[in-house]
């Protein structure tokens, strides 16, 4: 059996999370900077303007040792964890929804509460989110 590594495992569950946005006709983007200085793993824009957050977490140290995931509550209508299917849930807080994922795709586990944005936050998130994805093209 090949062991695998860290990187391959947060490439793989990324990967398989934005299918799985796309597949629920969500717009993924991975790896955005958000006004807090902070970097959101994926973020999608939804078909009704709703923004998600997704945190992709490896293993449990990853966890365990990066706990800046409660920052991204104001920049999203919903926020999600995404882990591989071996990685021990127990761990994960209760509140945020769930996502377990491959390399192939993904599943909602858990749903994560809804917290409407304010109009104006949502607006100009909406439109860097837009910027940055016509830059990316």
């Amino acid at each position: 059996m090949v062991a695998v590594t860290r990187p391959e495992t947060t490439l793989a569950v990324t990967r398989g999370a934005y299918r799985l946005l796309a597949e629920m006709a969500y717009a993924p983007l991975a790896e955005v900077g958000l006004p807090n200085g902070r970097r959101a793993d994926l973020m999608a824009l939804g078909p009704k303007g709703e923004i998600v957050i997704v945190e992709v977490k490896s293993s449990a140290e990853d966890y365990l040792t990066d706990r800046k995931w409660g920052e991204y509550a104001p920049y999203c209508d919903a926020f999600f964890f995404a882990v591989a299917p071996e990685f021990p849930m127990g761990l994960l807080p209760e509140e945020p929804g769930l996502i377990v994922a491959d390399g192939f795709g993904g599943a909602v586990v858990r749903d994560a509460p809804r917290f409407p944005l304010v109009a104006a936050r949502r607006k100009a998130l909406t439109l860097a989110f837009a910027r940055l994805a016509a830059f990316r093209s």
